[in-house]
C-alpha cells in the first residue's frame, strides 16, 4: 500500500474535490472522525466545513494547515468498506492525527479502489502537530498495515521512487531520440485523447511537440510527424526527428485509430462531468490563473494554456490523471472554451460558468491573503501498475504535477531578471 501526504491552505477546495465523486457516484464517505452529525448521516461541503473551522480559526502561524491524504492499496487487493474504515483510524491514530477531525472518502472512478483523507494538521488550541519524520513514519505504518490485513507489499514490487524511466526531455544532456522514444511509445497506452491538438497538450508535459508535414511523392499525397524537443519556455530547441523513429505507434495512421477509439470511449465516460464541476469550482473559487491552475493541478488535473504573440488565450486543455484523459475546453462545453477564459484573466470579464450552490459557504480568514499559494500534493500517481515500465510512467507522471503546475511564477521570473543582471555585470 502507498500512501501520500499533501498539505495545502484550501479546505473548501479539499473537501469540494472528495464530494463532488460522491455526488457523481463515484465515491462515497466511509468514515467520519469528531465531525458534526447530521440527522440523515448525509453531508454537504458546507457541513463538513463546519465541524474544521474552530482549528483554523485557533490556527497560530500554520500556512499550510489542510492535510490531504490517500492510502492506495494494489489493484489485487480486495479491500472491504469495514477494512478501509479500519486501516484509516490506525493509519490517522499511528501518524499523530487521531483525535483530529478528518474524513474519509472511498473512490471507486478508477481501476484502482482506493481512499482519501482529509484532515487539519493544527490542535484545538492552533498548534501544528508535528510532522517529524513523517514520511518515514508513514512508510511504517502502511508496511504494518500491509501485514495486519494481509495485502500485497509495495516495497517487493518495487515501487522505488528513484527508478524514473520517463521523464521530460532534456534537449541539452543529448541522446534526444531515445528520450523522445521513451514516451510517445507509450502514452497512447495510457491515455485517451481525441485530436492531435489534444496529443500536443499531453507531450508538453514532457517538453515534447509534433507537427503534422504534407508533402507529394510519386504523384501522391503523403503526411508524416515530426516530433521536437522543447525548452523552459516551450520552444522548440532542436532537430526534428521523424514518427518512423520511434515505431508505428507514434505515426499518423496509428494515433488517427486512437482519436477514434478515445472517442468512442469518452463519449458517455463519468469522467467528463467530474472534471468539468472540479473547473468550474476551481473557476469560481479562485481570481486568477495561477491559483486555478494549482487547485486543478491539486486535483491530479494539468492546464495547457495556448496563448499568441499578443497574450490572447486561443487555447484550452485539461488532461485528468485521474481517468487518464484529455479533454480541450470546448469539448467540454461552450462556458469551458478558451474566451470563457481570456474573458476573465485578461479582461476581467467573468461570465458564462454558473456559480456552485455552495461556494459562498467557503471558509474566509482575515490572513488567507497573505498565505503562501497552495502546491499540488502528488495525490495522484498511477500506483496500480506490475510492469517496471508501468512504474516508470506512474513515477514521472506523478512527478510532472508540481514540476508543471506547483511553480511560483513570480518567484521564478525573478531568479531570471537575477542571472540577467549577473550575465551584464560580466560583460561589462
Amino acid at each position: 500500500m502507498i500512501s501520500k501526504i499533501g498539505r495545502g491552505s484550501n479546505l473548501y477546495g479539499a473537501l469540494a474535490y472528495n464530494h463532488i465523486k460522491v455526488e457523481k457516484e463515484n465515491g462515497q464517505i466511509l468514515f467520519t472522525n469528531r465531525i458534526i452529525e447530521t440527522p440523515n448521516a448525509q453531508y454537504s461541503v458546507a457541513q463538513l466545513v463546519q465541524s474544521f473551522e474552530p482549528y483554523l480559526i485557533a490556527n497560530r502561524n500554520t500556512e499550510k494547515p489542510i492535510l490531504h491524504i490517500s492510502l492506495n492499496p494494489d489493484p489485487k487487493d480486495n479491500v472491504s468498506d469495514e477494512k478501509f474504515k479500519l486501516m484509516a483510524q490506525e493509519y490517522m491514530q499511528e501518524l499523530g492525527y487521531g483525535e483530529q477531525p478528518f474524513v474519509v472518502f472511498k473512490h471507486t472512478d478508477i481501476d484502482r479502489t482506493h481512499i482519501h483523507i482529509v484532515s487539519v494538521c493544527v490542535d484545538e488550541e492552533g498548534k501544528k502537530i508535528s510532522d517529524k519524520f513523517e514520511k518515514r513514519r508513514s512508510m511504517k505504518i502502511c508496511r504494518e498495515l500491509e501485514d495486519k490485513y494481509g495485502l500485497l507489499s509495495a516495497t517487493e514490487k518495487g515501487h522505488l521512487q528513484n527508478q524514473k524511466i520517463f521523464r521530460p526531455v532534456n534537449y541539452q544532456t543529448g541522446d534526444i531520440k531515445s528520450q523522445i522514444a521513451s514516451v510517445v511509445r507509450y502514452l497512447p497506452k495510457y491515455y485517451r485523447f481525441q485530436t492531435l491538438g489534444e496529443y500536443n497538450a499531453l507531450l508538453s508535459l514532457f517538453k515534447i511537440t509534433t507537427e503534422k508535414i504534407e508533402g507529394e511523392l510519386q504523384g501522391k499525397i503523403k503526411q508524416g510527424l515530426l516530433y521536437f524537443p522543447l525548452n523552459e519556455k516551450g520552444e522548440k530547441a532542436g532537430h526534428p526527428l521523424k514518427a518512423s523513429l520511434f515505431g508505428k505507434n507514434a505515426g499518423i495512421p496509428a494515433l488517427e485509430g486512437h482519436f477514434e477509439e478515445s472517442k468512442e470511449a469518452l463519449k458517455n465516460h463519468t469522467a467528463k462531468l467530474t472534471i468539468k464541476a472540479s473547473i468550474e469550482t476551481a473557476f469560481q473559487s479562485t481570481n486568477d490563473e495561477k491559483n486555478f491552475k494549482k487547485q486543478l493541478a491539486e486535483q491530479g488535473v494539468n492546464v495547457i494554456v495556448r496563448r499568441n504573440d499578443t497574450g490572447r488565450i486561443y487555447g484550452i486543455t485539461f488532461i485528468d490523471h485521474n481517468s487518464k484523459s484529455v479533454w480541450n475546453g470546448s469539448r467540454l462545453g461552450k462556458e469551458l472554451s478558451a474566451n470563457t477564459f481570456n474573458d476573465y484573466w485578461n479582461n476581467n470579464i467573468k461570465s458564462g460558468i454558473k456559480e456552485p450552490v455552495e461556494l459562498q459557504s467557503k471558509i474566509s480568514r482575515p490572513n488567507d491573503a497573505d498565505l503562501s499559494a497552495e502546491e499540488p500534493h502528488n495525490l495522484f500517481d498511477f500506483l496500480n501498475t506490475i510492469k517496471k515500465q508501468e512504474d516508470g510512467l506512474i513515477e514521472a507522471l506523478g512527478g510532472l504535477l508540481p514540476e508543471t503546475q506547483g511553480k511560483d511564477y513570480e518567484e521564478q521570473e525573478f531568479a531570471t531578471k537575477m542571472k540577467k543582471k549577473r550575465k551584464r555585470r560580466r560583460g561589462q
